[in-house]
């Protein structure tokens, strides 16, 4: 049954603020009934902080000090008046640490409930949900409070029951729950307990460190740190989620099933589902709200326990697990589990199948873990380990929460489960990803006769078990290797056919022109080496037939023209290639799986390597599309860097079957823009740059 006071909460609930971290002071409130102990914790938390650091406020004395004639008169004001006067006590409390930079804890009233009446009377106003980003609340059982009410001869407090005080306070702790959702406060109780300083104290200083920045400041030092042992050696480095994806199970949902059972509680939806169906979402914030929720439901000892309950239940999939103990043989290759979940629970899960030596767990759960993960962390972490670290990263995950981490990896699986078990959200969410931010993933089904997402052209299939997968994961990447190439650079005649593509002069058909002649050279002198040539029958001018050669499979190869700076390089080679198809392409996804079948060859045809991203990107979708087909990349000139350290470095490190022809490489970063774009060059388009 709803507390009679709902209503008038529910009138005063507002649209969730966007709160920038950045320009806002932290401000902790502190509530809990009358004679909960705010005002003795208040002084405590005075004599054990920094004061240089903290601030802290008693409400009724700010009020006191703001209201002209204090306490007294502002006790005799109409209500609206005390509205007026609480609201520029809480604004002058912000004001103050926003100029100092401390953080300020204030210890106030929510309601005030007389037990004669039907409803309590609620105190609080908007701008104290606009300033607060913390609300602790004492929750102090009812019968403790009415004692120390009793025995309090400081100041006068009416009698009240044991009864009327408990709903009072769940009226209290049910109300701020939603009120601080909705205006990203997060909101924790605090039970009395002797390490109870200590805990406020701990999630004092943990408020007043705590933003996104940090977060992820802390996730990459675990990561760093992590990698440390073998970082010498290490080459690639597998990126997972873990619920749903290494298990079909979700173990946020045991470990609240496991904490409802031991307390003896009715099986009531599971918290973490609620709070997440709020308007926080998948917010930073709203990890960081379940982080207190752990914290609130059990002390360090019980969480440890309920973890070693929760992870005795979970059961890896059997292919993960086989799959992990090969990586854990090879000092080349890593797996680090990244999880929005509990990472106790997953360090637990790991000892449990012998393979917490190698597998590292980044995760939260608790304040003392110090970071939560979000969507954005396990983009973070990939890319880090892409840029910052050279690893070539495997990502696999199975929800919406993990498309931002596939998309950043070098290859990336999708993990579907069973379809009453799997992400309902997710097959909209992989289509977007796909059809517009570029996603190029493939998709490992579990079990095997589940049925896939979307479908197996645009999501391709792959297997784990499958000994090419098991190949691809553990081949060497040599990342530290130079990759050499076929290029004519120092060539006199490539020389002759690079001078009008580098003259300003020259632009439109000439332009194209030239292009397309090198285009011709670079097949004739460097393709027919890589893939091959073979004799077939011509008649001879004097009347008989002769040997002739073309291409190896010159009717089963595919020339891409990467749009639009490739098209005139690429007629150049499909002049040495006639019996060659064409394909124009200016985005991966253009490449169908039609354009594979039956093909043994792919040469990519761009004007310009850069970076050498937009190449890798093509050549990650044939690979998903294709596993062994042969790819050649032609380019009239190649950046250094780009084979040297860069991403297409460590693709052409890894595939075998993967080659690159230039007519030149360029020691120049110089990238064309505007009126030096070779595209807009070719295509006397420079005027609309």
């Amino acid at each position: 049954m709803a507390d009679p006071a709902a209503n008038a909460q529910l009138n005063q609930r507002t649209a969730l603020e966007s709160r920038p971290s950045s320009n806002k002071a932290v401000v902790v409130g502190l509530y809990g009934v009358p004679g909960a102990g705010k005002t003795f914790l208040l002084d405590q938390l005075k004599q054990e902080s920094e004061q240089n650091h903290f601030a802290f406020y008693e409400g009724s004395k700010m009020i006191a000090t703001v209201v002209p004639g204090g306490l007294g008169a502002f006790q005799n004001l109409e209500e609206q008046e005390k509205v007026r006067w609480r609201q520029l006590a809480i604004d002058t409390i912000g004001k103050r640490c926003a100029e100092s930079g401390q953080v300020a804890v204030v210890a106030g009233h929510f309601m005030f409930w007389p037990e004669e009446e039907e409803a309590g009377c609620l105190v609080y106003t908007q701008n104290d949900l606009a300033t607060f980003t913390h609300i602790l609340y004492l929750e102090v059982p009812a019968e403790v409070v009415v004692r120390r009410r009793l025995d309090d001869t400081n100041r006068y407090r009416p009698l009240i029951s044991i009864t009327h005080l408990h709903k009072w306070q769940q009226a209290e702790i049910s109300q701020l729950r939603l009120l601080c959702r909705d205006h990203g406060i997060l909101f924790s109780l605090v039970s009395p307990q002797p390490t109870l300083l200590n805990k406020v104290s701990t999630q004092l200083r943990d408020f007043s460190l705590h933003t996104e920045e940090h977060n992820l400041s802390q996730v990459e030092k675990m990561l760093d740190k992590a990698l440390i042992p073998s970082q010498s050696q290490l080459e690639t480095v597998l990126v997972m989620d873990a619920d749903r994806t290494l298990t079909a199970q979700d173990t946020g949902a045991l470990f609240w099933k496991r904490f409802s059972s031991s307390r003896r509680q009715s099986n009531e939806d599971c918290p973490l589902k609620t709070l997440f169906s709020s308007r926080l979402g998948y917010s930073y914030n709203a990890f960081r709200q379940a982080t207190l929720l752990y914290e609130e439901m059990a002390d360090d000892q019980d969480f440890d326990t309920i973890c070693q309950d929760v992870a005795s239940m979970v059961t890896l999939y059997p292919e993960f697990v086989s799959l992990l103990q090969i990586v854990a043989e090879k000092e080349h290759v890593c797996a680090v589990i990244v999880t929005c979940g509990l990472r106790r629970v997953w360090e637990k899960v790991l000892e449990r199948y012998g393979l917490s030596m190698r597998v590292k767990v980044i995760g939260g759960g608790r304040i003392a873990d110090s970071i939560v993960v979000t969507a954005a962390v396990k983009a973070a972490v990939v890319a880090r380990l892409r840029d910052v670290h050279q690893m070539y990263v495997w990502a696999f995950g199975d929800s919406p929460l993990d498309l931002e981490m596939l998309g950043k990896a070098d290859q990336a699986v999708v993990v579907v489960g069973d379809e009453e078990k799997r992400s309902k959200t997710m097959d909209a969410a992989l289509a977007n990803a796909i059809d517009n931010d570029g996603l190029q993933a493939r998709q490992f089904v579990l079990p095997s006769d589940a049925a896939p997402r979307l479908d197996t052209i645009k999501l391709p299939l792959i297997l784990l078990t499958e000994q090419q997968t098991i190949d691809s994961v553990l081949c060497r990447r040599n990342r530290h290797a130079h990759i050499p190439i076929l290029h004519a650079t120092n060539k006199n005649g490539a020389k002759l056919l690079m001078t009008p593509m580098r003259d300003a002069k020259i632009a439109g058909p000439v332009l194209r022109k030239a292009h397309c002649n090198v285009g011709w050279y670079l097949a004739t002198e460097f393709l027919a080496d890589v893939i091959g040539i073979e004799e077939y029958l011509i008649p001879h001018v004097q009347g008989h037939d002769t040997t002739g050669h073309r291409f190896f499979q010159e009717k089963q190869t595919s020339i891409v023209a990467l749009m639009r700076g490739g098209e005139p390089m690429a007629l150049g080679v499909s002049k040495a290639l006639p019996l060659a198809t064409f394909v124009h392409a200016g985005r991966p996804n253009d490449i169908m799986n039609h354009h594979l079948q039956g093909q043994c060859t792919m040469v990519l045809v761009d004007s310009v390597v850069n970076s050498g991203k937009t190449v890798v990107r093509f050549v990650q979708h044939i690979r998903n599309l294709h596993a062994t087909i042969q790819i050649v990349v032609i380019a009239g000139v190649v950046q250094a860097e780009s084979i040297l350290r860069g991403r297409l470095a460590q693709v052409l490190a890894c595939d075998a079957k993967l080659s690159l022809i230039a007519l030149r490489v360029s020691e120049n970063k110089f990238a064309g823009r505007g009126t030096t774009d070779t595209g807009n060059r070719l295509f006397n388009t420079t005027h609309l740059s």
